[in-house]
């Protein structure tokens, strides 16, 4: 559906910051949108690190204020134009100046952070009234935005200015909640009434993410497969029976990549251009990167590369578990990441352990990530749970064949490789252990060890479409059908 007025509200978004994958859909979602014919306003906080970056930035709303049980407190809107949208950062030093997004590694989350969040969700709802945008869809993203919806139903709900407005909540990572004392309530000027299991509470606790799977037209996931596994004890962090409630109005749309950025024919980051006419140079990648690790270049020996928060979410145990008997099938590993001291120091003295076979670099760094895409032959994603998941989409792109445990995202987008049939675009198995990913990597390097096949999943894997295009045409299809009801 053409021409519709698109509210983006989300914690982060790129280039502005960025501390996962939220950042991603919500900086080049809205691009797609409006390549497509959509008007998309983005909101989201005015952090240090974003005035750091000496935007070109106009002032669209100079002074306002809402009024808080705590009393009046003031803000103000910044704009800046983006590639075909606008980007309006709601400024409060006291909320948003600070080091980090969310809270710092020492001291963990703000404490205000239920505060900062629920001021954020009421003064972007402000803004648009501010500056003159009545937008046909609403759409919040993950906890941080959630009270939006709270405040649309029970303190604007006769507000004519959002009477036609139609409301779609994304669920990015169901794990993080957003839970706060009851007090939260009555602090950002929500009823207090609402603390009870049918509304926000939560074990004794106010959820924000329940304020946007409850009072949201409709609720959507970063991927079928999540969409029905937070249906479930295993994956629904106990949430699951509100979700199941909810199921008809829950669907999931996989994530996009754009391709613009993460392409190896164009990529300026990767040591050589390559591309699936002409894979001569995803060798010179090849090369570049095992030099970047400090690792012999030994062509015929295969890399299988990880670009990941060191989790166990991730799995990253799991590769843990299992190195030994992967650097006894052959294999070269090379990880990028920084998270769990556990994990890191495990790799570490791993790294020691197995030299000229693990490199390591407890970092992130672009470039680095980039030449890892291009120059591993495998890319291990052992996730024990991965709502989306970008990084498959990515390696498929630099003809690195993905290695996947089946869940979520991972499940959606990889089709195990059939090499009599010569179909597929990667490998999958389904229990999350040592044992199952180390037999999924034989099957793999028996693949690899046939040039013919191994060429035929090659093209396969570059050949996967997964473009921002066809997911914002999916979005398009659900705000029409959410602005119908409305």
């Amino acid at each position: 559906m053409p021409d519709m007025k698109i509210a983006f509200l989300a914690s982060e978004v790129i280039p502005y910051a960025k501390t996962g994958g939220l950042a991603d859909v919500a900086g080049a979602l809205p691009k797609f949108l409006s390549r497509l014919g959509s008007e998309v306003r983005v909101f989201m906080p005015f952090y240090r690190e974003v005035r750091a970056r000496n935007l070109p930035l106009r002032t669209a709303i100079g002074q306002a204020a809402l009024d808080t049980p705590g009393g009046k407190k003031e803000y103000s809107v910044l704009e800046h134009r983006a590639d075909g949208f606008s980007v309006y950062f709601i400024a409060r030093d006291e909320y948003f100046d600070r080091d980090c997004l969310y809270g710092t590694a020492a001291g963990g989350d703000y404490p205000d952070n239920g505060e900062r969040f629920a001021f954020f969700a009421r003064a972007s709802l402000e803004a648009m009234r501010g500056v003159g945008f009545s937008p046909d869809v609403v759409h919040g993203h993950d906890w941080q935005s959630a009270s939006a919806f709270a405040y649309l139903k029970f303190v604007l709900a006769d507000d004519p200015f959002f009477k036609k407005a139609g409301s779609l909540f994304t669920v990015h990572n169901l794990a993080y909640q957003g839970l706060f004392g009851r007090e939260v309530l009555a602090a950002v000027g929500l009823p207090e009434r609402l603390f009870n299991m049918n509304d926000l509470e939560f074990f004794g606790k106010v959820n924000y993410m329940k304020a946007g799977i409850l009072y949201a037209a409709a609720v959507n996931t970063v991927s079928p497969r999540y969409s029905r596994e937070i249906q479930t004890p295993e994956f629904g962090c106990g949430l699951d029976g509100l979700l199941r409630w909810r199921s008809h109005a829950l669907s999931g749309i996989l994530n996009g990549v754009d391709y613009a950025d993460w392409n190896p024919t164009t990529d300026k980051l990767i040591p050589a251009r390559y591309s699936p006419a002409d894979l001569s140079g995803k060798a010179g990648s090849k090369a570049g990167l095992l030099a970047m690790f400090g690792l012999r270049d030994e062509p015929r020996i295969p890399v299988a590369g990880m670009v990941t928060r060191l989790a166990g979410q991730k799995g990253v145990d799991i590769v843990c578990e299992a190195l030994e008997d992967i650097f006894r099938l052959g294999l070269k590993v090379v990880i990028l990441g920084t998270g769990d001291k556990k994990i890191q120091d495990f790799l570490t003295e791993a790294k020691k352990k197995y030299p000229g076979r693990l490199g390591l670099m407890i970092a992130f760094d672009e470039k680095v990530a980039h030449t890892i895409y291009a120059g591993s032959d495998f890319f291990l994603i052992p996730s024990r749970y991965e709502p989306c998941g970008l990084t498959q989409m990515y390696s498929l792109k630099y003809g690195t064949v993905p290695v996947v445990r089946a869940t979520g995202g991972l499940d959606d987008t990889i089709q195990d490789f059939e090499p009599q049939a010569g179909t597929g675009n990667g490998f999958k198995f389904e229990e999350a252990s040592a044992a199952a990913l180390v037999s999924c990597l034989r099957r793999a390097l028996d693949v690899y060890a046939r040039p013919d096949q191994w060429l035929t999943l090659t093209r396969n894997t570059m050949a996967a479409d997964y473009s921002w295009t066809r997911s914002a045409g999916e979005y398009l299809k659900l705000y029409g059908k959410i602005k119908e009801r409305s």
